[in-house]
């Protein structure tokens, strides 16, 4: 850990939070990763699981949990929040693909719920991840209803990209944020059409193609479309 705060029961918590932040871990890992004690390990994890700041897979390892999503993305009783988990395990389901929600946090975008495919070569992007909003599929449609917006002119994608996202109502990008990955996006609506988060999956190029929007486009509308549905 870089920094200390001197209150040591706060600095081995965080040390275990940021042993998870890579992904879904065993407790053998978080042992190796803290340098804690197994015993001690494992009485913060409970702890933290039960203030929803971890949880724990099928397989029983441990990630973040979903309170760090929604202190990152909303209030308590955020009703988009609330209905991401399950929209999100079944988008995974139907696509085979790791699951996410961002939000839109200055010229940031944070994932504020996500659902991990199980196994095999996936992209992982834990719950609380800050990324850019100028790369990939969901930084598109997060910007493409505010088309002037500053961070345009910047960014990996052109004015152009985000009229079609308009035109599709859905994105794809394809190594734009990250080398061999693509994924597909398509917006959260409110019920007056202001978009207020982007629903996505991503994985691997070699499994999504150069063209994902082919695959996943009509899956990942339906997961927006249920998300926005209150």
């Amino acid at each position: 850990m870089e920094h200390t705060s001197g209150v040591g029961v706060l600095d081995k918590s965080v040390l275990v939070l940021e042993a998870v932040e890579s992904g879904a871990t065993t407790l053998a890992t978080l042992v190796e990763r803290t340098g804690l004690s197994r015993a001690t390990v494992h009485r913060l994890a409970v702890a933290l699981e039960v203030h929803r700041l971890l949880a724990r897979d099928r397989e029983g390892r441990w990630r973040i949990g979903p309170r760090l999503g929604e202190l990152a993305g909303g209030p308590v009783g955020d009703a988009v929040l609330e209905r991401a988990g399950a929209v999100l395990a079944r988008l995974r389901d139907v696509t085979g693909e790791s699951a996410q929600l961002y939000r839109r946090q200055g010229d940031r975008r944070v994932c504020v719920a996500a659902a991990e495919r199980g196994s095999g070569l996936r992209d992982t992007v834990p719950v609380g991840t800050s990324l850019p909003m100028t790369a990939g599929s969901a930084a598109q449609v997060l910007l493409a209803w505010a088309p002037d917006d500053p961070l345009v002119r910047s960014a990996a994608f052109t004015p152009r990209t985000l009229s079609e996202v308009r035109r599709r109502g859905w994105a794809h990008s394809v190594a734009e944020r990250e080398s061999g990955v693509a994924s597909v996006s398509a917006p959260v609506r409110t019920r007056d059409g202001r978009v207020v988060a982007a629903v996505s999956v991503s994985g691997p190029l070699e499994r999504l193609t150069r063209f994902p929007g082919r695959l996943h486009a009509d899956a990942v509308c339906a997961a927006a479309a249920e998300l926005a549905r209150g």
